[in-house]
């Protein structure tokens, strides 16, 4: 009879306690605590490498800490060849938490011995995922992300180099990181994953997410550049395989460019950075949106603000002129932008923008041109004048390009009394003899062009010196008149009076 009782009391079945026991760990998602189902990584969130004690190494990502819960755990030791088809996948994920694991710097034998086999692991991994044996299921995802989180993401040391050079950053001698040789693979191995062909990209952007991309644009600030070319392509691989996080990596970048134009002026990774936008811009559809066209406007053009310009110029270039050539009315904009930022004691840097305005001038309709065309050659003619020999040649050589030369073909009545006076000055006072043949042959231009405006540009020009003589002489005559009258009366001269002054004696 008791018996029979106790059997219809309800008891606590073994599936109830392990959906128990998942639940609990899902609870502790967020916290990324460690578990002993032999396959969560190992937490490396407040630690220090023994290698690069300044960096903290963190993972950004939540991770599940059961998500191999009922797995059979591989020895990692083992080699991908000595164990069946079926168990590489646990293997796969059992080396990948052994990558995982922090040396120890307390013992640099142990450390060298932990480093060595995490670097040939890391080798194994590489290999087998190019081989395409690896099969990324949710498990695979996982794991790979936390160890690459782990191993990647780092803040670095406070910058000592100061980038006030003003385009001659590129002197310097590039930093190059000590732990490059493990990391290098990490990189290839990440890398290798993005691209994957049969990669799930439903399951994957629950672990490639939001804080995964952001902590991956923090290491641009890297002063390895062989870091930040690994960086270039695998956030290109993001960007082209992960269509739904697009707009959020837009405006990432924008939010850092903003950032290094109004706030610091110093970041390692802009360069790259605007090579990934040079590709992502190409692949715009018509017509341009307007989150595209601000990203242009609002971020871009004031790039050309910063001194250390000449280090990203290049790929700034490449950039704006990807913009003009979806959309030529934005040339305008783009002209008009440049004039803003033009420098005025940075002749490196003037020739930059010289460089850059004859391409986008290369694609600039008549319409827009005529817009812009008298600030532009106001600011050509300062050039044409400027001292710094390679300034003016550069500006000369504006004539050699037949578009320009159309443009100022078609408008020559508004362009030629605003650049024929600085070819005067030059002919006359410039101290290179370059400039002043080129100043020749440039004449030589607009006389054929246009012979009658030519000579009448020619004869305003000796009008306005004339008036401008005229003016210089009656001022003259002016000061020796009120020279006269304060030798006539001195001690007059330093009193002020109490009362209402005086009439001057002379008539000014």
């Amino acid at each position: 009879m008791l018996k029979q009782f106790l059997r219809k009391l309800p008891r606590k079945s073994q599936r109830s306690d392990s959906l128990d026991s998942a639940g609990t760990d899902s609870g502790d998602r967020a916290s990324n605590s460690e578990s002993d189902d032999g396959v969560q990584c190992t937490n490396f969130g407040n630690k220090i490498s023994s290698r690069l004690r300044v960096v903290k190494r963190v993972s950004s990502a939540v991770f599940p800490a059961s998500i191999m819960a009922g797995s059979e755990a591989v020895e990692p030791n083992l080699a991908f060849n000595d164990v069946s088809n079926p168990q590489r996948p646990n293997l796969f994920i059992s080396k990948l938490n052994l990558c995982c694991e922090v040396s120890n710097s307390s013992d640099p034998d142990k450390t060298t011995a932990e480093q060595d086999l995490k670097r040939q692991t890391l080798v194994e991994l590489v290999d087998f995922v190019s081989s395409g044996s690896a099969k990324f299921n949710e498990s695979a995802i996982a794991a790979l992300c936390k160890m690459c989180a782990i191993n990647l993401f780092r803040v670095f040391p406070p910058k000592y180099r100061s980038n006030t050079a003003g385009g001659e950053v590129d002197d310097e001698e590039p930093m190059f990181d000590p732990c490059w040789s493990n990391l290098q693979l990490v990189y290839d191995l990440l890398l290798r994953f993005i691209g994957y062909s049969s990669l799930d990209v439903k399951v994957a952007k629950k672990y490639v997410d939001h804080s995964f991309i952001l902590r991956l644009l923090d290491l641009f600030e890297s002063e390895d550049p062989r870091e930040r070319d690994c960086l270039k392509t695998i956030l290109h691989g993001i960007y082209g395989k992960f269509t739904v996080h697009r707009p959020f990596v837009r405006k990432a970048v924008s939010n850092i460019i903003y950032t290094f134009v109004y706030e610091t002026e110093r970041h390692n990774g802009i360069a790259e950075l605007l090579e990934i936008f040079g590709s992502i811009i190409s692949g715009f559809a018509l017509p341009l949106k307007e989150e595209h066209k601000m990203f242009l406007c609002q971020a871009l053009i004031p790039l050309h603000k910063p001194k250390s310009v000449g280090a990203y110029h290049q790929q700034l270039t490449y950039c704006v002129v990807q913009f003009v050539d979806k959309d030529p009315k934005l040339a305008n904009s783009v002209i008009t932008g440049l004039l803003k930022y033009w420098p005025v004691t940075n002749s490196q840097k003037e020739l930059m923008f010289i460089s850059e305005l004859e391409e986008i001038l290369e694609m600039t309709s008549m319409a827009d041109f005529q817009k812009i065309m008298v600030p532009l050659f106001r600011r050509i003619a300062c050039c044409l004048n400027n001292f710094h020999y390679q300034v003016a040649e550069r500006a000369h050589m504006l004539w050699n390009n037949e578009r320009i030369l159309n443009l100022i073909r078609h408008h020559r009545q508004v362009i030629f009394p605003l650049i024929f006076p600085a070819l005067e000055r030059n002919s006359q006072n410039h101290w290179n003899q370059t400039v002043l043949n080129l100043t020749k042959n440039t004449r030589k231009v607009l006389f054929e062009m246009d012979e009658e405006l030519t000579l009448a540009c020619e004869r305003k020009l000796e009008e306005e010196n004339s008036q401008l003589n005229e003016a210089a002489e009656k001022r003259k005559l002016t000061w020796e008149r009120l020279e006269i009258a304060a030798g006539v009366k001195p001690a007059a001269a330093n009193i002020i009076p109490p009362v209402k002054p005086t009439a001057c004696p002379v008539a000014c």
